[in-house]
């Protein structure tokens, strides 16, 4: 029995956000950095590892319901849901095909201002999604629908 067979999903999904805050974050700085001739390899790796984790990570969420807490709390609230989860969805695709050019084998150097526009672009956009849906999920949790006096 392997180690992820054993745990929670909640453990899973907390295992799977951070791997992807530590692959953020090693993105970000390779693309800081003077590009090298391997730049374009630590790039591939990083987004390899994204694609790996994204779609998990979604997988797990899913295992307990895509934000259920917020459609237990505001069933109305599904169109936003579902828009979240698509997005999710969309994003990986995007982050698919900029990982498809990479992999073309053109020098990083030629390519270079280009790919870091579009990953800086994709990782703006992916935090954004993080956040409207921790947005949304705080909302419905604090949010008190009174009865009135």
């Amino acid at each position: 029995m392997g180690l992820t067979e054993c745990q929670s999903p909640d453990v899973e999904l907390r295992r799977y956000s951070e791997m992807e805050y530590i692959l953020l974050g090693d993105l970000r700085d390779v693309l800081e950095e003077t590009p090298d001739e391997h730049t374009g390899y630590w790039i591939l790796a990083i987004v390899d590892a994204l694609l790996n984790t994204l779609p998990v990570k979604l997988e797990l969420k899913r295992s307990s319901g895509y934000l259920q807490e917020v459609l237990d709390e505001f069933p109305s609230w599904h169109r936003q849901v579902t828009m979240l989860e698509h997005e999710h969805e969309r994003s990986c695709d995007r982050l698919q095909a900029v990982r498809e050019r990479i992999a073309e084998g053109r020098p990083y150097q030629d390519v270079r201002y280009q790919l870091r526009f579009e990953l800086r672009d994709w990782m703006q956009s992916w935090i954004a999604h993080n956040r409207h849906e921790t947005r949304l999920l705080q909302t419905a949790i604090n949010l008190e629908v009174g009865v009135g006096d």
